[in-house]
């Protein structure tokens, strides 16, 4: 396989950093890097751009970004934060002259046919974005023509999916994951992997427990994302981390 390039459209958590009508310091902090929009990012390889999650910052993501087409999206579960932006596709739906694909498990699909019924309801209506919703399940999935490796875990009491296509893995909204989907990252070059805050949480890791996961997964470096104002500031959380991991910001790329 051709390199494989990941952008990161958003590292933040459901409220996105900083919150709103908080005055703690990471939220007042002038650092761009803790300027953190709901998570995404774009894998990327042999001329195609594959979307994991459409939240509600997607269309300053995409502007920010520059991307000018996606060629299918997949995503990791049904959360608001993860869907709620998957009408601000509607501009290169339209561009492409095609439906877009949109790959997700059962359960995702039925609250997409919920959450957008104006799409399914009435397909026809000139303004509604044509979307196709295709299954996310086993181990390995074609999704734009690049066979993606599925990486199954949980996110308290709901299933998750993560993704590696080449060296590159992603999992995000994550609090348990079995030995055995956890060996689907080994050797990857970057492993990202969603840490939330300090404290314990009950559906998503929280560092100590990020950083378990990160040593076992057999990954050269481990990034986290996912983050919250919990944390202290970017630059400072940044010194904390051991050897080996570190931290996603918005815009950043990785190649591998």
């Amino acid at each position: 396989m051709s390199e494989v390039q990941l952008q990161v459209l958003g590292s933040g958590t459901s409220q996105g950093v900083p919150v709103i009508g908080c005055d703690c310091r990471t939220c007042r902090s002038s650092d761009p890097f803790d300027q953190r929009l709901r998570s995404s990012v774009v894998f990327s390889t042999e001329g195609k751009n594959v979307l994991i999650d459409t939240g509600p910052d997607l269309r300053q993501q995409l502007l920010r970004s520059e991307l000018s087409s996606i060629d299918a999206v997949a995503l990791t579960h049904a959360h608001q934060d993860h869907t709620a932006g998957l009408d601000d596709l509607r501009p290169l739906i339209f561009k492409s002259g095609r439906p877009m694909p949109i790959h997700c498990r059962s359960e995702v699909a039925k609250r997409l046919r919920e959450q957008y019924a104006y799409i399914f309801e009435n397909p026809e209506y000139p303004g509604v974005p044509k979307i196709d919703i295709l299954p996310l399940q086993g181990g390995i999935q074609c999704i734009a023509g690049l066979d993606f490796t599925l990486i199954h875990a949980r996110h308290g009491d709901l299933p998750v999916v993560g993704f590696r296509l080449g060296a590159i893995s992603y999992l995000t909204d994550a609090n348990h994951i079995t030995d055995a989907e956890l060996e689907k990252v080994k050797g990857s070059r970057y492993f990202i992997l969603n840490a939330l805050r300090d404290e314990p949480h009950y559906s998503h890791f929280h560092l100590e427990a990020a950083l378990d996961v990160g040593r076992r997964s057999g990954a050269e470096e481990v990034l986290f994302t996912h983050i919250s104002h919990h944390f202290e500031p970017h630059a400072l959380l940044s010194e904390r981390l051991p050897k080996g991991f570190g931290l996603l910001w918005d815009g950043r790329s990785l190649n591998a």
